[in-house]
């Protein structure tokens, strides 16, 4: 489904990505792991087109992104849950999630994804009315990620869900990244919580200082000398 092909990428004169490769195919949940400063947000931004990549390629089920204006981005299936969540706090939660469906094929089937995401996310049919910015952070976390499914994306990138969150809100949001994927979703996430990622996805990839370091399946990873070392504390 996603394809990234030699990538770099940066901000004016430091490299923040380096020749990085990967895939994701349908179906998958696929994690970028690394510490801080990594590079794994600038890696979802290129995805996204938010800022551009100066050497490589990126290809969604077929299509050059090179081709594809940022605006178009989210029509051709990729939905951005960034980091922090950036939602509107002085909209309500509906409004939020009008937000997310404002392209038109998803403008047209506005009701069916608002009930697709008070069925998944029931407690935000509670908090429907509710102003965004006086929820709790797991709330609006789901809230986000029911923005993103809004626009009945292909992809679903996520960007650190469980950064600032108390540790027993991170439990709950590792529960919905394990609801989104038994609806099928195809999920790439970048995630410093190393532990808890690995066991809810399929695949990951080691970023460290810009470049892919290590590659394979989540178990081989969780396995790994060098990742329970610098990341588990084993």
């Amino acid at each position: 489904m996603l394809e990234v092909r030699g990538v770099s990428a940066g901000y004016g004169g430091f490299r923040a990505l380096s020749d990085v490769s990967l895939e994701v195919r349908a179906g998958e949940a696929v994690a970028v792991i690394g510490p801080n400063g990594a590079g794994k947000t600038t890696l979802l931004r290129v995805i996204s087109k938010l800022i551009p990549a100066s050497a490589g390629e990126i290809v969604m089920t077929g299509v050059k992104l090179a081709d594809v204006p940022p605006e178009k981005v989210v029509e051709l299936g990729i939905a951005h849950v960034p980091e922090n969540r950036r939602l509107f706090p002085r909209l309500t939660v509906e409004e939020n999630l009008r937000m997310g469906a404002f392209v038109p094929a998803a403008r047209a089937r506005f009701r069916e994804r608002l009930e697709f995401v008070y069925a998944l996310f029931p407690r935000l049919r509670e908090r429907r009315d509710q102003l965004a910015g006086t929820m709790s952070g797991g709330e609006q976390q789901m809230c986000a990620i029911g923005r993103a499914l809004m626009s009945g994306p292909r992809l679903l990138l996520m960007d650190e869900p469980s950064a600032g969150l108390a540790p027993v809100i991170v439990q709950q949001v590792f529960e919905l990244v394990r609801r989104i994927r038994a609806e099928g979703y195809t999920v790439l996430i970048v995630e410093q919580n190393v532990q808890q990622v690995l066991r809810v996805v399929d695949r990951a990839y080691l970023l460290e200082v810009g470049g892919i370091r290590l590659a394979g399946s989540a178990a081989e990873l969780l396995a790994s000398d060098a990742i329970r070392r610098s990341y588990l504390g084993l």
